[in-house]
């Protein structure tokens, strides 16, 4: 058998497990399996809200199933293990069986998408999309599509890190397909880069390498010389005489000497003799 033939016959049998245990246990709140071949049988993981629902009193529902498996399917020796799901938001499986219940209730398609959408998105999703398409309104099928969020459309990323759903309900118009598409708060994308938790790196300092002919900016202050130690012997002190007080000083400078006092008539005739003198002199030059 080739590879292709392989591949292609292993997908129908996973597809045809997870149809027959989706109905199974429908109520218990079925989010989807993961199914691996190995030399002892075929082991499934069951994802559910409700454990105590799918294994049953003393383990009967479980034990059920894997009977079914094996006469419907002919899987060999299936060994089935109940996980539980922590955050049923981030299951596409269940939130798309909500929006077929709130369908089949009667509750209005936006108001029903609109509702898990916020869910979905509120317990930390990085990104949601809602497809409803079928016969809505009338008989001619139309689709309503709500996103939120970043969803990766082809790539890498979107075949590791999309979670992918899909579910049919039957209504009076004909049947609608809910296509619930999440990504999960774990997902990491080549295109986003995150500078955080990086190591500190401390660069030795280097020496700035200036032009012949061009000054630094910044002022380079001199270097000061180191003072060299003398060993001489300090100089003796010299005795400094002391200062007189303030008022000795005073007393012992002498007294300065103030010219004598003439008397006013002295002075009056000395200068009415100048006057007289005067008139003779001017005879003289004259003459």
């Amino acid at each position: 058998m080739s590879v292709v033939k392989r591949i292609i016959r292993d997908n129908k049998e996973r597809m045809a497990v997870d149809e027959l245990l989706s109905k199974e246990f429908e109520e218990a709140g079925y989010g989807g399996i993961t199914l691996t071949k190995t030399p002892l049988g075929a082991q499934i993981n069951l994802f559910t809200m409700r454990p105590g629902r799918v294994i049953g009193k003393r383990g009967r529902a479980i034990k059920d199933a894997s009977e079914k498996l094996e006469t419907k399917l002919g899987l060999t020796n299936p060994q089935i293990t109940v996980v539980e799901i922590e955050v049923p938001e981030l299951n596409p499986h269940i939130m798309a069986a909500r929006v077929a219940n709130a369908l089949e209730r009667g509750v209005h398609f936006r108001r029903s998408i609109f509702w898990s959408l916020r869910r979905i998105m509120d317990s930390g999703a990085l990104g949601c999309e809602i497809i409803l398409k079928g016969p809505i309104r009338s008989a001619r099928a139309r689709f309503e599509k709500v996103s939120e969020g970043y969803i990766p459309k082809a790539g890498e990323p979107s075949k590791r890190w999309l979670r992918h759903a899909t579910i049919h309900v039957k209504q009076k118009r004909g049947i609608l397909g809910v296509t619930v598409n999440i990504i999960p708060p774990d997902a990491k994308f080549p295109d986003k880069i995150t500078l955080k938790d990086l190591p500190e790196i401390e660069y030795p300092e280097e020496e700035v390498f200036m032009p012949e002919g061009v000054e630094p900016d910044v002022e380079i202050t001199p270097a000061v010389e180191p003072v060299a130690e003398t060993t001489e012997q300090p100089a003796a002190p010299v005795e400094v005489p002391v200062e007189a007080k303030p008022e000795e000083a005073v007393e012992s400078a002498p007294a300065p000497v103030e010219p004598e006092a003439q008397p006013v008539e002295e002075k009056v005739e000395e200068e009415v003799k100048t006057e007289e003198e005067k008139p003779d002199e001017e005879k003289k030059e004259e003459n």
